[in-house]
């Protein structure tokens, strides 16, 4: 999650080379698909403990 944060506050900024710009977009990307599947996991995990069903946004 700091990398992502870190990622975007550098693509953020726009004075950065448009090659370095997509390579940064490009780990943007897979570090936020990622943290989409963590989460996932999560409410997975946070279901079977509590017995309800996770909402879906």
């Amino acid at each position: 999650m700091q990398r992502l944060s870190a990622v975007v506050a550098e693509l953020e900024k726009g004075d950065i080379p448009l090659d370095k710009a997509v390579e940064l977009y490009g780990e943007g990307v897979k570090l936020s698909a990622a943290c989409k599947k963590q989460l996932g996991e999560a409410q997975i995990k946070i279901t079977e403990d509590d017995g309800t069903q996770p909402q879906t946004t």
